[in-house]
């Protein structure tokens, strides 16, 4: 019988997998006090090692990068520490893992800020809705634009952010480009309204990202970092006028610097085909290994592979609720049903207490 694509190994970079079933970064709130990792989550990353790849939750590369309650971060003595149980428990079970570096720039509020200071961002423009903060949902409130000659220290923090990542013992790092975070927000003309070196052309909105990407590459190694992107995804008030030629040009730029990999968030059509199919154009531009996400199921996901679409599919919510997600795909087994209100902070329940195929029977 063929091996089944999903199912096949794959390198991306210096990271050779054993399979393209990978796990999506997920946030889940449950860090303690200070952003460091618990033992309740070095229990779930554990549990889910038979993934391909793991994509470890968002974690903020400084202070000021937080933008909600409970969320880890990598920029202390103390957090790496905690990572570095997290990374020894996914390795003992088998298993590899990289770490989502981000900044959530204007998506903050002065609660969970340092000194209670104002969450930076491109431009001075708020987005709508609200925040949770640790007294409940506040509203998002105008962010203060950064300066051009503070953006050299945000380069500096990924970079430092990699070094603890590999300090840590992770296999490598994704950098957040996506989501409507700060590299994002720097991204979209509908976020970026500067007139400096980093505002108006798309070379220029892109100049942040590259620079830390280069930083980031010169810290550990390209073939270590990844790049998250998500064209058409509008959540935080995200918009761009022209994203096929925005992305399509920061996917050029990103290319024939020998990153890992670039994964692309898309929303996913009947059988995987893509509503707006830009991931082919970005690959091709790219010229690298290529991760897919979008609500993808197994067969849509093999249809992907098959296709030459992507190299890899990372699963999100599936993954979530089925630790031992690879396994129920290759015996086509029934998955749990994720339960919602569970997603977000709080304790084992809905964290790490899904049963596996051997427990539920």
């Amino acid at each position: 019988m063929p091996q089944r694509p999903l199912f096949s190994p794959v390198t991306l970079g210096s990271l050779e997998l054993p399979s393209r079933v990978l796990m999506a970064p997920m946030t889940r709130s449950r860090a303690g006090a200070g952003g460091v990792p618990t033992p309740l989550m070095t229990t779930y990353y554990a549990q889910r090692a038979s993934a391909g790849l793991i994509i470890a939750e968002m974690t903020q590369v400084s202070a000021d990068g937080q933008g909600y309650v409970d969320t880890p971060g990598i920029h202390t003595a103390a957090q790496v520490e905690g990572w570095a149980h997290v990374t020894r428990a996914v390795h003992d079970a088998g298993g590899r893992i990289v770490l989502q570096l981000g900044h959530t720039g204007r998506i903050s509020h002065p609660s969970l800020q340092p000194d209670g200071a104002l969450p930076v961002a491109p431009s001075a423009i708020a987005p709508e809705g609200s925040v949770y903060t640790a007294t409940g949902p506040q509203p998002f409130v105008m962010p203060r634009a950064l300066r051009t000659a503070e953006l050299p220290r945000i380069v500096q923090v990924f970079a430092d952010a990699a070094r603890r990542a590999r300090a840590a013992g992770f296999d490598g790092v994704e950098l957040h480009a996506a989501n409507g975070y700060l590299l994002d927000q720097f991204l979209r003309d509908g976020s970026n309204h500067r007139d400096d070196d980093y505002g108006g052309s798309v070379a220029n909105r892109a100049r942040l990202l590259l620079e830390v990407a280069r930083a980031v590459a010169d810290a550990w190694e390209p073939g270590r970092v990844g790049v998250r992107v998500s064209p058409f995804n509008s959540y935080n008030s995200m918009s761009d006028s022209d994203p096929e030629a925005t992305f399509a040009q920061v996917a050029i730029l990103l290319g024939g610097r020998g990153l890992a990999y670039l994964h692309v968030v898309e929303p996913s059509g009947p059988d995987g085909a893509r509503v707006t199919r830009l991931t082919p154009t970005l690959r091709r531009h790219f010229g690298g290994a290529v991760i897919v996400n979008g609500a993808f199921d197994a067969p849509s996901a093999e249809a992907a592979i098959a296709r030459g679409e992507a190299d890899a599919v990372s699963f999100g919510v599936p993954f979530l609720a089925n630790p031992d997600l690879p396994r129920r795909i290759a015996l086509d087994a029934p998955l749990n049903a994720p339960d919602g209100a569970t997603f977000y902070g709080g304790d084992a329940s809905g964290y790490t207490d899904y049963p596996t195929l051997d427990a539920a029977a």
